[in-house]
Parts: C-alpha cells; sequence; structure tokens
C-alpha cells in the first residue's frame, strides 16, 4: 500500500507526461505480480464498487476523532473531498505497517464490503491503525468508490511496453481479453512473447480525431482547415458517420464473439450477428458499426439500440421491432492474417469482396463510402447528415494503416454542428478530483409560462478561468441548499449544445438531451432573454421529420 500510495502521489503532483511516465515504470518494475495487477486493474479504469456509504464513514470517522458531524460536514465543504476531510482529521496512527496491496484488497476491502454495520466500524478502525494520512486519503477513495488519477489508460500501456519491450498494440491487446486482477493473468499480460494473446479479444481500436479548429490554430473555418491540413481531397476515404456501437466482429473456428469498443463481451445482446460467425472464413475480425435499421433503409434512432443493448434476455417481439444491421468499415485479419499494416484502400477493398459474397444478407453491409470531387462538394453533403439520420462524416487516409488509439492524422470525424439552446444556470453541485473543491456541475433551466424548469445538467465545456469566475458567482449568489446542491440566483444564462434529443418520462422537461456540454456563457443575454420549454419541444420535433 506504501508504494501505491507513493505512485498515487507521484502521479497527481505532475502534469508532465514524462514524469507521469517515469513514475508509472518505476513502479510497475519493482511491484511483485500480486500487487502490480491491483494497481493494474485501477489504473485502466476498472474502479472497486463502493464498499461503504459516505455517511457511514462520517459517522465512524467521528467516533473515533471526536469530530462532531457537523463540523466534519463544515470541513468538508470548505476542502471539497471527502476522502482528503476524513484521511486529514482522523489522529494519526502510533504504528504503520506496510500491509502490500493485495492484502488490502484481501482483508479490508472486499470483507467491508461483505460485513456488516458493526464489522464495519470494527475493520476501518483497524486499517486507520496502520495507515498513515496519505495511505488513508488513497484507501478511502478506494472504499468509497471514487478512485481517480490523474492518468490515461494509454499512458499505462506505454509504461507497459517500455519495460517488456513489446509494442504497445500487443499490451492493449492482452488488455482487451478478459482478465482478472491475479498474479496469473498479470504475468500473462506482461509476457515477452509476442503472440501470447487471447484469440478471442478485440483489436485496440482506431479512433478518429475530431475536425475542431483549435484555439492555437489560427485557421478557424472548417473547409479552410481541410484544405490547409489535409490537402488533397483524393488522398482521402469518406464515408457516414453513424450513430450505432462501434464494434469489433471476431470469428474463430467454432467460435463468434462481439466486443464493443468499451471492452464489453456484447454477443448475447445481438445472436442475429453471431450467426454470421458462419457466414465469414475462419480467423476473420471485421470493425463497424451496430446500427437500428428500419425496413426503409435508412438507421433508427440511438436510443433504438441502447433497448436492444440493455435487455439481458433474448425478447424475440423486441428483435423484430428493432432490427439491427452491422455496418462494416474495416478489415483488421483475414484467414488468420493480421491485415492492420495495409493501406485503408487495400483492407478496404478485401471487406467488400467479403460482402459482396454475402449480399444477402440483411444483417451486414458495408459502409458506403461518399463520392467527392472537392471539399466543398463534400460540405454540401453534410450539410445533409441529419435528413439522413447520421452523425456527420468520416475521413480516412487511404494510404494509412489500421493504427492503435487515437493516433492523430489519418483518421478524422467531421461531426455536424450541434443543436444550441441558452439557458439559465439554478443549481450547482462541487466537482471531483481536482475540481472538488470548486462547483463545477450545473443544473439548466428553460422558460415555461414564466416559470424556469431545469431540463438538463452539464459539466463540461469551460476553461479553468471561466470555471473559477462561475464558482466565485455561485459562492456570492447562493439563495439556498438541498444536501450537496446549491440553488443559485438565475442571473448567468450559458449555450448549450448537445447531439439530439427524445421524450422521457424520467425528466421534469419531457425531453432528454444527449451529450450536452456548455458551448459558452452568454454574458450578452439577461435571463429573460434565455429559450423556452416550447423552443426545446420545437426542435424536438424538428428532429423527427429531418
Amino acid at each position: 500500500m506504501h508504494r501505491f500510495t507513493r505512485l498515487f502521489i507521484d502521479l497527481d503532483a505532475t502534469t508532465r507526461t514524462s514524469e507521469k511516465l517515469t513514475a508509472l515504470e518505476n513502479y510497475f518494475r519493482s511491484v511483485p505480480p500480486e500487487d502490480g495487477v491491483w494497481a493494474l486493474t485501477l489504473l485502466v479504469g476498472k474502479r472497486p464498487r463502493r464498499a461503504i456509504s459516505h455517511t457511514e464513514m462520517r459517522r465512524i470517522a467521528s467516533e473515533r476523532s471526536g469530530i462532531p458531524l457537523w463540523l466534519i460536514a463544515e470541513c468538508h465543504d470548505a476542502a471539497g473531498d471527502l476522502s482528503e476531510t476524513l484521511a486529514l482529521i482522523l489522529p494519526e496512527s502510533d504504528r504503520c505497517s506496510l500491509r502490500p496491496l493485495h492484502r488490502v484488497f484481501s482483508e479490508w476491502l472486499t470483507p467491508l464490503r461483505n460485513a456488516d454495520e458493526p464489522s464495519r466500524a470494527l475493520l476501518l478502525n483497524e486499517a486507520w491503525d496502520e495507515l498513515d494520512t496519505r495511505q488513508r486519503l488513497v484507501f478511502h477513495k478506494l472504499i468509497s468508490g471514487s478512485f481517480r488519477v490523474g492518468v490515461q489508460r494509454r499512458l499505462v500501456v506505454r509504461a507497459l511496453a517500455n519495460i517488456t519491450a513489446l509494442d504497445p498494440a500487443i499490451i492493449e491487446h492482452r488488455l482487451n481479453a478478459p482478465w482478472k486482477p491475479t498474479p496469473d493473468d498479470y504475468r500473462r499480460i506482461l509476457s515477452p512473447h509476442e503472440h501470447d494473446s487471447d484469440p478471442a479479444a478485440p483489436y485496440p481500436f482506431f479512433l478518429a480525431t475530431p475536425i475542431r479548429p483549435s484555439a492555437n490554430d489560427p485557421i478557424t473555418d472548417d473547409l479552410r482547415w481541410l484544405e490547409h491540413h489535409l490537402a488533397d481531397p483524393s488522398d482521402w476515404l469518406a464515408e457516414w458517420k453513424w450513430d450505432g456501437i462501434r464494434a469489433q466482429l471476431i470469428h474463430r473456428p467454432s467460435l463468434t464473439m462481439l466486443w464493443s469498443r468499451g471492452e464489453e463481451h456484447i454477443t448475447d445482446a445481438f445472436p442475429e450477428l453471431r450467426a454470421l460467425g458462419a457466414l465469414l472464413p475462419d480467423n476473420t475480425v471485421l470493425d463497424g458499426e451496430i446500427v437500428a435499421w428500419s425496413d426503409q433503409d435508412r438507421p433508427l434512432p440511438f436510443s433504438d439500440l441502447q433497448r436492444r443493448l440493455n435487455r439481458k434476455q433474448r425478447d424475440l417481439m423486441l428483435f423484430d421491432d428493432i432490427p439491427i444491421r452491422f455496418l462494416a468499415y474495416d478489415l483488421l485479419e483475414l484467414e488468420g492474417r493480421d491485415l492492420r499494416e495495409a493501406p485503408t484502400a487495400d483492407r478496404r477493398a478485401r471487406l467488400q469482396n467479403i460482402c459482396a459474397r454475402l449480399a444477402s444478407e440483411q444483417h451486414l453491409g458495408v459502409s458506403p463510402t461518399i463520392d467527392f470531387a472537392s471539399w466543398e462538394d463534400l460540405a454540401e453533403q453534410r450539410a445533409a447528415s441529419r435528413a439522413r439520420a447520421v452523425e456527420g462524416i468520416m475521413l480516412k487516409r487511404k494510404s494509412a494503416p489500421y493504427r492503435s488509439g487515437r493516433a492523430r492524422g489519418d483518421w478524422w470525424k467531421w461531426k455536424i454542428d450541434p443543436y444550441t439552446i441558452d439557458a439559465v444556470l439554478i443549481y450547482a453541485q462541487r466537482g471531483s478530483g481536482r475540481r472538488a473543491s470548486l462547483f463545477t456541475d450545473y443544473t439548466f433551466a428553460l422558460w415555461d409560462n414564466g416559470e424556469l424548469v431545469p431540463f438538463t445538467k452539464a459539466y463540461s465545456g469551460l476553461s479553468d478561468a471561466e470555471i473559477r469566475e462561475v464558482d466565485d458567482f455561485i459562492r456570492k449568489h447562493t439563495t439556498g441548499r438541498q444536501g450537496p446542491i446549491r440553488m443559485v440566483e438565475p442571473r448567468l444564462v450559458f449555450e448549450i449544445g448537445f447531439e439530439g434529443l427524445r421524450e422521457s418520462d424520467r425528466h421534469r422537461a419531457g425531453i432528454a438531451l444527449r451529450f450536452p456540454r456548455m458551448l459558452r456563457r452568454r454574458t450578452d443575454k439577461s435571463p429573460d432573454q434565455a429559450d423556452t420549454l416550447e423552443t426545446l419541444r420545437a426542435l424536438l420535433h424538428h428532429s423527427r421529420t429531418d
């Protein structure tokens, strides 16, 4: 636990990638497998579920420290992070053990989750007896389900690749396979043998970079950006960007697997795609999009597809009502041969040959390419994206290999402009991690018959300076509190962007937004100039008739 806490502090203390990488490499080089696998589990985002509630943690800490609950609440309000607050208020332990990380899980965290209330208090006090302040901070984050650290998965992969001298894509491939926090699985992930990978695991997905001129780029117009950065249109292949689930369809002898980009095994949710395996050559891997598909030969809304994914038991009526199609746009492996280093154009030609032989199969298709002579021509076709029920356009360099992760330069996504609406900030809540002391989670409202009606939450889109400015306003203009939520004087107007919307009986406004975020603060508008709920309903109607 001591070494992992040291790693946590080192990663949290710097924003330099080189320093984070060095800390990761030093840790994984020195740690035994039984600890390394738990650290790896945490660092790639597989956080343990909560073992004890915040309320119970506060109560037990109050009993141990003698500090009343109201004062702990005030300290928490000032610090913004309960794990840190409790670590600081507890009296220092007069003994400190070096209990390793794997024993923290097996002897404290797992028993905490399964124990009754008196036993949880005993276990928690036992842990506090052995841990110093910094170790308690990390331990509290683990048991409360709030563990986060400022390091991206690809940096962890890079560190493991550096200490094993393996290609990062091999490490990523192994991490994509099912594995458990055991020393044997850890050794397999770090094995020096290149081919020690699960054949049913998905390849690392290649992710596109958004075409979004940055503040540091003097070119702010999309067309000029394309002309300057991508140059000759004939070097690029264009496809529609589908609104579905990114997936790899893997067919091995007597085995067909379907994996989502989030490393979820989703084969059971789409049995008709499993049946495609019998039609494909053995040892073939397709990359593509699962899309809900109507009998009018066009995509259905993503919410329909989500109903299929969330259904645990096979429901034939639901499957008939919401047919799906796998729109393949890349071929990663054919008859056991890894094609990822081949140019995009070559992989595409092979893919079309395979799918042409299966033209009668209604659940499989090739994502069609878009013919265009110039960037202006492509822009005109992109303008019709919503009418086609797609999210925009994908651009892929014809000569590029299939890379791993978000490798910039060869795949770009040119999404349609979001829907926008101007709304009033009415509630705020503290963020988490580095923003735990700031109000960064906001609730917005629209006017309806003279009343502000909440309709969405958003927490992304503002710069650090803007967040601090809004945080200062919230503190000075709080009109009431409901637990951790501050009611705020309705004076700030923001432009909210979102990708789509649908009816929802779970929301007071009757409408749910997809991917809402703050585009900018409207300092030029007063609250009475914000939009109405009727405007949002009109957008919903328009989205249905596109």
